[in-house]
C-alpha cells in the first residue's frame, strides 16, 4: 500500500541546529545538567536511529539522488536531477533526498505524484533549511550521521549531480563503503562528466598513479550525461535484485 502524503515537518527550533557541533565540541562539562551530557545525547541518538529505521523499513528500496541545495529551477542541473528521479520513479522505485532545496528539491519533484515514494531525510542546520514540498515521507534529523546511515542502508544506488562538499562527502562515503566491501557492490552515477572531469582526472593522475588505489577503485562509478543514462543501470540493478519486473 502507497504511504499516505504528509506534508513536511517544520524544522524544530534553531536550538537543535547546532546537535552536531555541541557533540563534537571539547569545553568545561563540570556545571552541565544531564540533559547536555554525552549519555544522554546517546539516547537522543538511539531515537534518531529508531524513528529512521521506523519510518523506513517497510519502504521498498529508493534511489538517492545528491546534489547543490544552490541550484534553482532554471539550472540545467536541476532539470536534469527531476527528469532522472521522474523515470525512476515511474519505473517503481521510491526516491530519497536531503529534503532540501536546489538539487534536492527536484528529485523530489520528479518523483512526487509518481509510482514511487518521494522522501525527504532533513538536516537541522544553524541558517534553518525549509524542508521542500515535494516529500510523501518528511524526516528531520540532528545529526549528519543518523542521516547518512538512512541513505546508505535504504538505497540500491546512488546518483551524484553536481554539488559541493556535501556532495562530495555523500560521493566518496558511499565509495568507500564499496570499495572495502561494507554493502554490496551497487551503482553509483556521476551526472555531468563536464562538472566531474577535472575530479576524475585527478584520482587517475594523483591517487592511481601514486597507488594509493587499486586499478579496479576508478571502476566504481559510471558518468552519465542525460537523464535516462542515469536512470538505466539502477533499474537494471532492481531487476536484478527482483525488485522490478
Amino acid at each position: 500500500m502507497r504511504n499516505v502524503r504528509r506534508k513536511p515537518d517544520k524544522p524544530r527550533s534553531r536550538a537543535h541546529a547546532h546537535e552536531d557541533h555541541d557533540m563534537l565540541t571539547i569545553g568545561p562539562r563540570a556545571e552541565q545538567d544531564f540533559t547536555t551530557t554525552d549519555p544522554w545525547r546517546a539516547l537522543r541518538i538511539l531515537g534518531e536511529f529508531v524513528e529512521g529505521f521506523d519510518a523506513l523499513s517497510k519502504v521498498s528500496p529508493c534511489v538517492a539522488l545528491f546534489g547543490s541545495a544552490r541550484k534553482k529551477e532554471s539550472d540545467r542541473w536541476y532539470r536534469a536531477a527531476e527528469r532522472t528521479a521522474k523515470i525512476l520513479a515511474a519505473a517503481g522505485l521510491n526516491i530519497i533526498t536531503g529534503g532540501g532545496p536546489g538539487i534536492m528539491e527536484a528529485g523530489n519533484r520528479g518523483a512526487y505524484g509518481e509510482t514511487g515514494l518521494s522522501i525527504g531525510c532533513n538536516i537541522e542546520l544553524a541558517h534553518e533549511q525549509e524542508p521542500n514540498p515535494y516529500q510523501d515521507i518528511s524526516l528531520s534529523f540532528r545529526y549528519f550521521f543518523v542521516r547518512k546511515m538512512m541513505f546508505v542502508k535504504y538505497s540500491i544506488g546512488y546518483i551524484i549531480f553536481p554539488g559541493g562538499f556535501g556532495t562530495l562527502d555523500e560521493l566518496f562515503n558511499s565509495l568507500t563503503l564499496v570499495q572495502t566491501g561494507k554493502v554490496e557492490h551497487f551503482p553509483i552515477v556521476l551526472y555531468g562528466s563536464s562538472f566531474w572531469q577535472g575530479l576524475l582526472s585527478w584520482l587517475k593522475r594523483a591517487l592511481l598513479a601514486e597507488r594509493t588505489i587499486a586499478p579496479g577503485d576508478v571502476d566504481l562509478f559510471i558518468v552519465a550525461d542525460r537523464p535516462e543514462d542515469a536512470a538505466a543501470p539502477i533499474v537494471a540493478k532492481a531487476r536484478e535484485l527482483g525488485y522490478l519486473t
